[in-house]
């Protein structure tokens, strides 16, 4: 399959200054050297906990920040280094879908005008704008007697509806998903995931979909991609990560969910005991090492490389292939 997105070993660190006459500087590394490509049509998750680098790899895929090192391809095109043009060409084909819909839709503005805006600012013609806009409200099942109504007017689920519908407007190739579902409600989120998932059956799109939600994350995606203090720790098929994962920090996210079926109510988790270290001064070696029930020696003083252990399956755990998870998480 082609990459849509390449990102290669990107590093994005913020700089603190302390001191009134600021002469000591601290870093707070949020990504740390991250790898990985997202191919045509397919959607990839990415998981961790809050404060593990996801939202910023968001940012930096939609350029609204600068890496530190190394940088981002899409459609082969460096976007960091990309001419006017090509900027603007980049624009429209990735668009964004936020977390909390209320907060990102202009409270002034109807649903007509949220949708109108991208049209003009792209300089489609006034004589298409309406047709662009009904279309793409039938798309999202929103009825045309929610065109003119602001978003306090509207349920969550109608307002992430607009948004999705701002989002794929320009008919972009690309969306970046930032915990789209985190503030509605269980069954409205199933909707609005089947929604995306239509979206992306219909137009051929290709989806980085950031969540804390196992569950939703496994229901829409292809490959899930687990992060831990700026680096990615397993990366994998839906099916690899959650029927053979193999890093500690994956099995503890797996076994931090409830668990439904009786039969497993006596299997054991597998718990990260302790807070994560700080991002302006990350361990040495393994990321998990202070946390790590597995962790020896080695993990204290080398950071392990992140390798593929089967094919299209990579894991950054100096005992991978070793580790028996096996009283943690049923393998069949």
């Amino acid at each position: 399959m082609n990459s849509l997105v390449k990102i290669e070993n990107l590093k994005k660190y913020y700089r603190i200054d302390k001191g009134l006459l600021k002469k000591k500087s601290y870093y707070v590394k949020a990504v740390d050297g991250i790898s990985l490509s997202i191919n045509k049509g397919e959607t990839v998750g990415l998981v961790g906990e809050s404060g593990s680098g996801k939202s910023t790899v968001a940012r930096l895929l939609l350029n609204f920040t600068t890496p530190t090192e190394n940088t981002i391809y899409f459609d082969d095109i460096d976007i960091f280094k990309a001419n006017k043009s090509e900027k603007k060409s980049i624009r429209k084909k990735i668009g964004i879908i936020f977390q909390d819909p209320a907060a990102s839709l202009n409270p002034r503005s109807t649903v007509y005008e949220s949708l109108k805006r991208p049209l003009e600012i792209n300089g489609t013609a006034k004589k298409d704008i309406h047709s662009y806009i009904m279309n793409t409200l039938e798309l999202v099942n929103l009825g045309e007697e929610l065109l003119y109504r602001y978003p306090h007017q509207l349920s969550g689920g109608q307002q992430q509806r607009v948004c999705i519908a701002r989002a794929i407007i320009l008919n972009p190739e690309f969306l970046v998903l930032d915990e789209p579902t985190s503030a509605l409600d269980v069954s409205v989120q199933a909707q609005i995931l089947n929604l995306l998932l239509e979206i992306q059956a219909e137009k051929g799109l290709t989806y980085l979909f950031i969540s804390h939600n196992l569950s939703v994350v496994r229901y829409i995606s292809d490959k899930i991609g687990v992060m831990y203090l700026g680096q990615l720790m397993e990366l994998g098929k839906v099916e690899q990560i959650y029927k053979n994962a193999m890093h500690p920090y994956t099995i503890g996210l797996l076994t931090s969910e409830p668990i439904y079926s009786p039969k497993d109510r006596g299997r054991k988790k597998l718990i990260l005991e302790g807070e994560p270290p700080s991002l302006m001064n990350p361990p040495v070696g393994c990321r998990l090492a202070t946390r790590c029930p597995f962790s020896k020696d080695i993990c204290n003083h080398e950071n392990p490389a992140f390798r593929e252990i089967e094919p299209e399956h990579f894991v950054a755990c100096h005992f991978a292939e070793v580790l028996d998870y096996s009283m943690y998480v049923d393998r069949q």
